[in-house]
């Protein structure tokens, strides 16, 4: 198999999994008062939280497996079916039993943990594969950006149907996950013995992963931030249905799927240092500029501009961890990297949800914002000394697509 068709075919993988993510996020205030909860924003925080949660305790282990056996897919696809049982059992327990919203976050945290195995484990596919890590990773991040871009408005639509309708269609997409993970060629590293050992080492060996880590931490966290508080903000301050709502998320997440592949390739020429430091400081202020748009179509404009920035920073950084990775160490790093990001992505669900609880909305805007920026400021020093040593290092061809 081409080394372009499985790169279209784990970016599927990718897409479908973030499409089915996604799809709960317009309406999530709806969504967990149709499963039991008595509130909208801690309902909504803790409901989103598990998940994550789930995807930070698990995304090391999966990832680490995988090394360890030197297996990929079959943890996918394991990923995938037991994904699309939990998803379903969320939308038809509580209709079928009397249970308390306790057990809903239960089973919501057992659904995240499979999940990030589908999820982690195909990003870590594509950096087993050649022809560039800027070009495998921009594919990752259009993935990503266009199963974000069509979950928003799709699972508006849904809302509009259904409160329980965006789970079920998460079930049946999780199944696709299992099915396009078959058709994949594993390419995960099999001859070193003690690969294991060997990756943890190396990652301990390799502090510098700790910046694109970084990165990853603060990317999610804004992301987490629109997902609980970006989305009860527009619901609140312009009225927006679950519909519109999730039109407004996609006007972030449709730049940022489209330019994702472009400024991915563009890193590979320039560098990783630009994309990343220039694009979080931007990005930062943008997140701010949106808390600040006194109009929806002033925020409307705010969003595409956060979402273009985005594009150009999200395929460096990713491509950065495999620049820092060895080759039997890609599932450990890779799983770090997500597991950083989810643990961002969770802290902008706490934090956000709390900040915008106690201070109001504005505040929350400015505390995710301005974490972007000082990340940027405090990680530059060391981006300048990763990129110096990248220009100095002998070049290697890559090898050819067939």
């Amino acid at each position: 198999m081409s080394t372009r068709r499985e790169r279209t075919l784990l970016a599927g993988v990718v897409f479908v999994v973030l499409l089915a993510q996604v799809l709960l996020y317009p309406g999530v205030d709806t969504l967990v008062r149709a499963l039991g909860a008595e509130t909208d924003l801690d309902a909504s925080m803790w409901f989103l939280a598990a998940e994550f949660a789930a995807f930070v305790a698990f995304a090391g282990v999966w990832g680490a497996v995988s090394d360890a056996t030197g297996r990929r897919v079959p943890y996918i696809v394991a990923g995938g079916v037991a994904g699309a049982v939990l998803y379903a059992a969320l939308a038809w327990l509580p209709a079928a039993v009397d249970v308390s919203f306790g057990t809903v976050l239960l089973v919501r945290a057992l659904q995240g943990a499979a999940t990030i195995a589908a999820f982690s484990l195909s990003m870590t596919m594509l950096m087993d594969l050649d022809g560039g890590h800027g070009k495998n990773m921009g594919a990752a991040g259009i993935a990503i950006g266009s199963g974000t871009a069509l979950g928003a408005p799709l699972g508006g639509q849904l809302y509009g149907v259904s409160p329980t309708l965006p789970l079920y269609v998460a079930s049946a997409l999780l199944l696709v996950v299992a099915l396009l993970a078959t058709l994949v060629t594993d390419r995960a590293p099999t001859d070193d013995e003690g690969r294991l050992r060997a990756a943890v080492t190396h990652l301990r060996e390799t502090p510098n992963l700790t910046i694109p880590y970084a990165f990853g931490f603060i990317d999610r966290l804004t992301a987490g931030f629109f997902a609980l508080v970006g989305t009860l903000y527009f619901r609140d301050a312009f009225e927006l249905s679950p519909a519109e709502t999730g039109l407004m998320l996609a006007l972030f997440f449709a730049p940022f799927a489209l330019l994702q592949y472009p400024f991915g390739v563009l890193s590979d020429s320039i560098g990783r240092t630009l994309p990343i430091a220039a694009g979080s400081s931007l990005y930062g202020l943008a997140v701010v500029g949106v808390g600040l748009a006194p109009t929806v179509e002033t925020a409307a404009a705010g969003m595409v501009v956060v979402g273009v920035i985005g594009a150009l920073m999200a395929p460096a950084t990713m491509a950065l961890v495999t620049d820092l990775a060895g080759e039997t160490g890609r599932g450990t790093a890779m799983a770090g990297f997500n597991a950083f990001g989810s643990v961002g992505f969770l802290a902008g669900i706490l934090v956000g949800g709390f900040v915008a609880g106690e201070v109001g909305f504005l505040a929350a805007f400015v505390v995710a914002g301005g974490a972007e920026l000082l990340c940027a400021i405090v990680a530059l020093p060391g981006l300048v000394g990763i990129e110096q040593t990248r220009r100095q290092a002998p070049r290697t061809s890559s090898a050819s697509e067939e």
